[in-house]
C-alpha cells in the first residue's frame, strides 16, 4: 500500500545529512520510503495532511528502559539511605526471589513499550533493572517481550540480560560484588538461545542482540565467552561501562585494571560494542582530568558510546564532552535510560550541559543532537536504511506537532521544537510502513488501565527493598516523602 504524509516540516535526508523541507510530503510503499519531496504526482492509496508539525526519522533509543521506573526512587538518595537500594549480601545468599510474577512482568514490560512508542521512540534496545529479579531476565520473558514488541510495532534489538556478579551492601555498609558463575553461564546461554529464537521468528522488527549487565557484575570468563559468540554470530553487544567511578574502583580490585583495559583485554572491544554512558574515561575530572588516549582507543575500536544525558544529570554525572568525543571520531547514539523516555527533552539537555562542560554556547547545537538520536543510532546498529527519510529508506517516521500556543513562537522548527517542546507532542508514527501510534493512541491499549496496573505494580516493588536493605528498613525510612503528610483531624 502507498501512503502518503503532508507537513509543513519534514526532516529530510540528502547528500548524506539531514535537511529541512518546508511544505513538504513523504510518501512511503509497503516498508521502504519512495519519495521525500514538494509535490508527488502518483497515485496514493491513503494520505495525512498533518498541518503545523515537523515530521523526523523515527528515533531510536539504544538504552530504553523497559521496566517500571526505579530512578524516581534511587537518583536522590542520601549517604545514609543509598546503600539500601542495593541488595544486602545476606539477601543475595539466603533470600533472593522474583518479586514479580512472570504475568505481572509481562505488564511491566507492556507499559514501558507503551510509554516509548507513546514518545515517538520506533527503534529500541531495552535495558531492565535485575534489583526485583532473582537474578537478571529469563529467556522465557524476552520471549514473551519479542511478542509484545511485535504486537504494538516497534523495532526492537533483543535479548535477556545476563550476569555472574550483583552490587551489593556489605555489613560495614561498603559496596561489593557477589557472584554466582554458574548464573552467569546459563545466562550466556540463554542469550544465545534468543539469538537463535530470533532468527527464527524472521521478523525485522526482532533482532537478536547480546546484552550482558555492568561490566563489574561480569567475570573475565563471561566476557571472554560473550566476545567469542559475539564474533562467531556477527551480533551487536551492549555492556553498561565507564559509567561511574564506584564501577572503576570495584573493576581495579576485581581485575587489577581499568574498565577500558579490560574491555580490551577480554576481546570485546573487537566486537561490535556498544556503551552506555561512556563517562567515566581519562578526561573525567575524577580520573586524569585529561586526554591520554582513551578517546582514540574508543574510536579506532569503533565502540558507539550511547549518551544518556537527562539520566547521566539526574544522577550528578555529565559527559566531558560531548563535543571532545564527536571530535575525537567516537561514535555517539542516545538513550533515554529511565522515565520519562523523551529524547526531546534528553537531547536540550544534552545541548545545555554540553555548553557547561566546554564553557561555550555553540558546544554542541541541537543539530548534533538530532543526528545522534538518528544517524548515529543507526550507525551503531549498522543500518544505513534507519535515521533517515530518503527514498530507499525503511519507512520509520514520527510526526509532532508544533501548533501549541505553549511551545511560543518559532524561529528554526527543529532548533525550537528542542527548546521549548517535548515528545508528548508525537502524534503518529510509523514503522516499517506500519502504523504503531495515530493521533496520540495506541491501537489496542487501554491507557486507564494499564497506568493503574503499573502502579500497584509500582507500590510492590517500592515496598519490596525493604526485604533487601542491610539494615531492614521500611519504604516510608527508604523513600520519604518530599514534605510531612498533611494529616486530617489535626489543627
Amino acid at each position: 500500500m502507498r501512503t502518503r504524509w503532508r507537513a509543513t516540516h519534514i526532516l529530510a535526508h540528502r547528500d548524506g545529512g539531514h535537511a529541512l523541507l518546508r511544505d513538504g510530503e513523504i510518501v512511503w510503499d509497503g516498508d521502504t520510503i519512495v519519495y521525500v519531496g514538494r509535490r508527488y504526482h502518483g497515485q496514493v492509496d491513503e494520505e495525512l495532511d498533518l498541518g503545523e508539525a515537523l515530521v523526523m526519522p523515527g528515533l531510536i533509543d539504544l538504552d530504553a528502559l523497559t521496566d517500571i521506573d526505579h530512578l524516581v526512587l534511587d537518583s536522590w538518595a542520601s549517604q545514609e539511605t543509598g546503600g539500601g537500594l542495593l541488595w544486602s549480601q545476606e539477601y543475595f545468599t539466603d533470600r533472593r526471589h522474583d518479586v514479580f510474577t512472570p504475568a505481572e512482568r509481562a505488564t511491566v514490560r507492556e507499559y514501558a513499550l507503551v510509554q516509548l512508542a507513546l514518545h515517538g521512540i520506533t527503534t529500541y534496545m531495552p535495558i531492565a533493572s535485575e534489583v526485583h529479579s532473582a537474578w537478571a531476565e529469563p529467556y522465557d520473558e524476552l520471549v514473551d517481550m519479542a511478542e509484545t514488541s511485535r504486537r504494538i510495532g516497534l523495532r526492537g534489538y533483543l535479548g535477556p540480560a545476563y550476569r555472574s556478579g550483583v552490587n551489593v551492601t556489605l555489613p560495614d555498609g561498603s559496596r561489593g560484588v557477589e557472584f554466582d558463575e554458574e548464573r552467569g553461564r546459563d545466562g550466556l546461554r540463554d542469550a544465545v538461545r534468543f539469538l537463535d529464537h530470533a532468527a527464527a521468528l524472521d521478523d525485522p522488527l526482532v533482532n537478536g542482540v547480546l546484552l550482558p549487565c555492568r561490566i563489574e557484575t561480569l567475570t573475565e570468563e563471561l566476557m571472554r565467552k560473550t566476545a567469542d559468540v559475539a564474533l562467531r554470530r556477527d551480533v551487536l553487544v551492549r555492556l553498561h561501562c565507564l559509567q561511574g567511578t564506584t564501577e572503576r574502583n570495584l573493576v581495579r580490585e576485581l581485575h587489577g585494571t581499568t574498565p577500558l583495559q579490560l574491555l580490551e583485554r577480554t576481546g570485546l572491544l573487537d566486537t561490535r560494542l556498544l556503551v552506555p554512558h561512556g563517562i567515566v574515561i581519562d578526561r573525567h575530572p575524577e580520573v586524569h582530568g585529561e586526554d591520554r588516549g582513551d578517546l582514540a582507543t574508543l574510536a579506532a575500536a569503533d565502540v558507539s558510546v550511547v549518551h544518556c544525558p537527562q539520566t547521566s544529570l539526574r544522577y550528578g554525572q555529565v559527559l566531558h564532552s560531548f563535543g571532545a568525543y564527536r571530535r575525537a571520531g567516537v561514535n555517539l547514539c542516545l538513550g533515554t535510560d529511565s522515565f520519562p523516555p523523551d529524547l526531546i527533552r534528553g537531547m536540550d539537555l544534552g545541548v545545555h550541559l554540553a555548553k557547561v562542560a566546554d564553557g561555550r554556547a555553540d558546544a554542541a547545537p541541537a543539530e548534533h543532537y538530532v543526528e545522534a538520536a538518528t544517524l548515529g543510532g543507526a550507525r551503531a546498529l549498522g543500518r544505513t536504511d534507519l535515521g533517515r527519510l530518503e527514498p530507499g529508506a525503511q519507512a520509520d517516521l514520527v510526526a509532532f506537532r508544533l501548533d501549541d500556543i505553549r511551545d511560543g513562537v518559532q524561529d528554526d522548527p527543529v532548533r525550537t521544537f528542542l527548546l521549548n517542546g517535548t515528545a508528548r507532542q508525537a502524534t503518529h508514527s510509523v514503522v516499517a510502513g506500519s502504523p504503531v501510534m495515530t493521533d496520540g493512541r495506541i491501537p489496542g491499549i487501554d491507557p486507564v488501565n494499564l497506568r493503574r496496573r503499573a502502579q500497584g505494580l509500582f507500590d510492590r516493588m517500592r515496598e519490596a527493598y525493604s526485604e533487601r536493605d542491610v539494615l531492614r528498613r521500611g519504604a516510608r525510612e527508604l523513600f520519604p516523602p518530599t514534605f510531612p503528610l498533611f494529616e486530617a483531624g489535626r489543627s
